[in-house]
C-alpha cells in the first residue's frame, strides 16, 4: 500500500472515529443494561411472571383476555395483543385512545391460561425505558433514530479503515503485541489495537445490524405502501366496520392456515400492521431462527374469514433477523455473557481511541510509521 493510500485511509479512520466516538460509547453503556433487561427487570421488580401452571392447562379465551384488559381501562381501544417469543404464559395486550394513536397507551399482561391481570408494565418510564429510549433515539423520535443510523454509518467506516491500517501498524509487531515497558500511550495504542482487531467481526456485525435497525420505520411504511395495499385492495374505498368479529375466531382461522405456527402477535383494524378491515394475525415459528421472524395473515374483521397471507418480503425478513442480532438476544446466557463482554472490550477501544486523539504529542518513543490519525481505531 503507497504513501498516499496510507494517509487516505488514516484521514477516513481519523474522522470518522472523531465524529462518532461519543455516541458510539453512548449507545455501547446504553445496550450493556438491555442486553440483561429481563434480568434486571427481575431484580427491580419491574418483571411480570405468570404463575407456575401445567403445560397442559387448558388456556383462556382471547375474547376473555380482552375483555379483562378493557375493563381495567374503560374507554379504550385494542391497538395489539402479543407474546413474547419464549414464553406463552402471558398475553400483553396493549390499548390506546384510538387505534392509530399514541396517546394514552396502557398495557396490560394477562394470564394466558386462566384470564387473571398479572399487573401493568410501565411503557414510558423506569431504568429500562430510559436505557432504550436512549439507545433507539435520544429521546427524540425518528430523527434521533436515523441521526443514530448515520453515526453507525460511521462507526462501520471507521471499523474498515482501522481493519486496512492495522496490517502497516503491525507489521514489526507480533500480533498482540502490547509495549508495557513503554510510555502510557504507547501502551493503550496497543491495547487499543488488540481488542479493536479482536472485537473487529462483531462490532461490524452490531454496527451494521444497528444501522438497519434504525431503518425499521421506513421498512414497515414500504411494506405497508408495497405488499399490505396490495392485500387489501379489494376493501378500498368500504367503510370499517362498526362490530368486530371474535377475536378468538379471527386467530383460530388464521391458526388453521398455518397449523404449525403460534401466535406472536396480533394488530387490530386500524393499526399500523393491519387495515381498517383486517385484524392482522402474526404467526412465528418454534425454531430459534423461525422464532423470529413472522408470518402475516389478514383475516377479515367482520367475520373472521382469512383473506390474504403470504411471505414477507425480503427487506422486513431482514429488519427482523437484525433485531435479536443486533442485542444477542436468541442464544440464552451464554450468548448474552458474550455480547456483554465484547461490548465493554468495545467501550474500551472507543474510550482509548478518543484518549489517543486527545494526547497525540508524539516523542521519539511512540512515533509511529503511519500519519497522524492512524492509530485510533475504531
Amino acid at each position: 500500500m503507497t504513501a498516499t493510500s496510507l494517509r487516505r485511509w488514516a484521514w477516513i479512520h481519523k474522522w470518522s472515529s472523531l465524529v462518532c466516538t461519543v455516541f458510539m460509547l453512548l449507545l455501547c453503556l446504553t445496550g450493556l443494561p438491555l442486553i440483561f433487561h429481563h434480568e434486571i427487570g427481575h431484580l427491580l421488580g419491574t418483571e411480570i411472571e405468570a404463575p407456575a401452571m401445567a403445560p397442559d392447562a387448558p388456556r383462556a379465551s382471547l375474547d376473555e383476555v380482552l375483555a379483562v384488559a378493557k375493563a381495567r381501562h374503560p374507554g379504550k381501544e385494542g391497538m395489539f395483543v402479543s407474546q413474547e417469543p419464549d414464553d406463552d404464559a402471558i398475553w400483553y395486550v396493549t390499548l390506546a385512545d384510538t387505534p392509530r394513536s399514541d396517546s394514552g397507551l396502557k398495557q396490560v399482561a394477562v394470564d394466558a391460561r386462566s384470564g387473571e391481570v398479572l399487573g401493568e408494565p410501565s411503557l414510558d418510564s423506569g431504568f429500562i425505558h430510559v436505557m432504550y429510549q436512549l439507545h433507539v433515539d435520544l429521546f427524540a423520535g425518528l430523527p434521533g433514530t436515523l441521526f443514530l443510523g448515520a453515526m453507525g454509518v460511521l462507526l462501520l467506516a471507521a471499523i474498515v479503515s482501522g481493519a486496512v491500517l492495522y496490517g502497516p501498524f503491525m507489521r514489526k509487531l507480533a500480533f498482540g503485541t502490547v509495549r508495557r515497558e513503554a510510555s502510557p500511550r504507547t501502551r493503550w495504542l496497543d491495547l487499543h489495537n488488540l481488542l479493536g482487531i479482536v472485537t473487529l467481526a462483531w462490532a461490524f456485525v452490531v454496527g451494521l445490524t444497528g444501522v438497519i435497525n434504525t431503518l425499521a420505520d421506513p421498512i414497515i411504511d414500504l411494506w405497508r405502501f408495497d405488499e399490505v395495499s396490495e392485500m387489501t385492495a379489494p376493501y378500498q374505498g368500504l367503510p370499517p366496520p362498526e362490530r368486530f368479529a371474535s377475536l378468538q375466531r379471527s386467530v383460530d382461522a388464521a391458526l388453521a392456515i398455518e397449523p404449525d405456527m403460534t401466535v406472536r402477535f396480533i394488530a387490530f383494524p386500524g393499526t399500523t400492521f393491519s387495515s381498517p378491515h383486517h385484524y392482522g394475525v402474526f404467526l412465528r415459528g418454534d425454531a430459534p431462527l423461525t422464532s423470529r421472524l413472522v408470518k402475516p395473515v389478514l383475516v377479515d374483521a367482520r367475520d373472521a374469514t382469512v383473506t390474504d397471507s403470504r411471505e414477507l418480503p425480503w427487506y422486513v425478513t431482514g429488519l427482523l433477523l437484525s433485531q435479536p442480532l443486533h442485542f444477542g438476544d436468541y442464544g440464552g446466557r451464554p450468548l448474552q455473557i458474550l455480547w456483554a463482554v465484547l461490548d465493554v472490550a468495545t467501550i474500551v477501544v472507543l474510550g482509548s481511541g478518543l484518549y489517543l486523539w486527545l494526547r497525540r504529542r508524539r516523542t521519539a518513543e511512540d512515533r509511529d510509521p503511519l500519519p497522524a490519525g492512524a492509530e485510533v481505531r475504531q
